[in-house]
C-alpha cells in the first residue's frame, strides 16, 4: 500500500467515525406494554428531527407485564423492520444511563395532555440533576392517536374487544400473547 492509499483509508475512517460520532440520537423509553399507534407515531416524527432513534423497553425484573419484554422488543422491531434508523433494546437501568450506553443526547418523551405534560415535566428536572448533558424533548400526540394508550389496548382486550385500530398496521395482539 501506498503512502497516498495509506493516507486515504485513513481519511475515509476518520470521516466514517465522525459521521458516526456526530449522529444525532434519541432515546425513548417507557414499558411499551403494549406497543401502540400512538407510539409509532412519536417515532415517525421523531425520525423527521434524530438520525437515529432507540425505542427503549425498561423493565422491572420483579414485575410481570401483558407482554414478555422479548414480545415487546419483536413487536417494536417488526413495526419498523423496514426502517433502519430505529431500533429496539431493552434495559434495567436508569433511563440516562442507558441513553449514554446508546450513545444518545437526548431523552424523548411523548405527552397527550396537561397531567402526561405535569409528569415529563417533573422527571425532566429529576434527569437533568442527575445527567445534565442529556436533554429532554417532548412530542405532543397527533390528535388522532392522543386517545390511545397501553392501559386502553389491555382493558379493551381483557374484555375482550378488538385493538386492531389502536395496534400499528399488521400488529395482530394475539401473535405475542403467544410469545409470553
Amino acid at each position: 500500500m501506498s503512502n497516498y492509499q495509506y493516507i486515504s483509508y485513513l481519511c475515509e475512517n476518520i470521516m466514517w467515525y465522525m459521521t458516526k460520532s456526530m449522529q444525532r440520537v434519541a432515546i425513548f423509553p417507557g414499558s411499551f406494554d403494549p406497543f401502540t399507534r400512538g407510539h409509532e407515531s412519536i417515532v415517525k416524527q421523531a425520525l423527521g428531527l434524530f438520525d437515529r432513534v432507540v425505542v427503549a423497553i425498561g423493565y422491572n425484573t420483579a414485575k410481570r407485564g401483558f407482554l414478555s419484554v422479548e414480545a415487546r422488543k419483536t413487536l417494536i422491531e417488526k413495526g419498523f423492520e423496514n426502517e433502519p434508523r430505529v431500533e429496539g433494546t431493552t434495559y434495567t437501568s436508569l433511563t440516562g444511563d442507558e441513553a449514554r450506553r446508546v450513545g444518545a443526547t437526548v431523552i424523548l418523551r411523548s405527552v397527550r395532555n396537561s397531567i402526561d405534560f405535569e409528569y415529563e415535566r417533573t422527571l425532566d428536572r429529576a434527569n437533568n440533576h442527575i445527567y445534565p448533558d442529556l436533554t429532554t424533548i417532548l412530542l405532543v400526540a397527533s390528535a388522532d392517536v392522543e386517545h390511545i394508550s397501553s392501559t386502553l389496548v389491555r382493558e379493551l382486550h381483557a374484555f375482550n374487544h378488538s385493538t386492531e385500530s389502536l395496534l400499528p398496521a399488521g400488529i395482530r395482539l394475539e401473535e405475542y400473547l403467544e410469545t409470553k
